[in-house]
């Protein structure tokens, strides 16, 4: 019994002996970790995880907003932009609250998606009653700017510059419950 005993403390020790030396010469690495998804139905993320996985750069991982679309004045729009998720945690959130707080009133939304859908004059947009009164609807629009939603693209004429387009129906989709 004492014999096996010893054996015991014998390997236990080697263990102990190997772990250290493991742990001791064990540098960090950080490897994506990516789930497998269902490539038919999630392609988009696919083919980011391909991409994380093939640059050890992004190894935190990534976030991005993608999309291509025709707005119902017919014109084409067709963006992509994306973020390290490390820069993104460890950046100051804070100073982009006026940018979420300026999509915080229902006027606003309505707003946007009358000028997405092609009304782009404040005499028209004026004439539809759920914008408010005109003073209304220049408080709105002068929120809207400042917060890089919406520019003025003539004399009482404003449009949804194209870098924002993505961004705010990628809002639209993450609101949804």
């Amino acid at each position: 019994m004492t014999t096996e005993i010893e054996t015991l403390r014998e390997q236990l020790q080697a263990l102990t002996e190997r772990v250290d030396a493991l742990e001791s010469d064990a540098q960090p690495t950080r490897t994506p970790v990516a789930a497998p998804v269902d490539e038919e139905k999630f392609w988009a993320l696919a083919g980011l995880q391909s991409r994380l996985t093939n640059h050890p750069e992004t190894a935190d991982g990534e976030t991005m907003l993608v999309g291509s679309l025709t707005l119902p004045t017919g014109a084409p729009v067709a963006w992509q932009q994306s973020a390290g998720t490390a820069g993104l945690l460890e950046a100051e959130w804070s100073d982009r609250a006026a940018t979420f707080a300026a999509l915080g009133h229902p006027v606003r939304v309505e707003l946007l998606r009358h000028i997405l859908s092609g009304t782009h004059a404040t005499a028209d947009l004026a004439q539809i009653e759920t914008l408010g009164t005109t003073g209304q609807l220049h408080h709105h629009l002068r929120q809207l700017v400042a917060a890089g939603w919406v520019r003025q693209s003539g004399r009482g004429t404003y449009e949804v510059p194209a870098t924002r387009v993505v961004p705010l129906l990628a809002c639209m989709v993450g609101a949804e419950r």
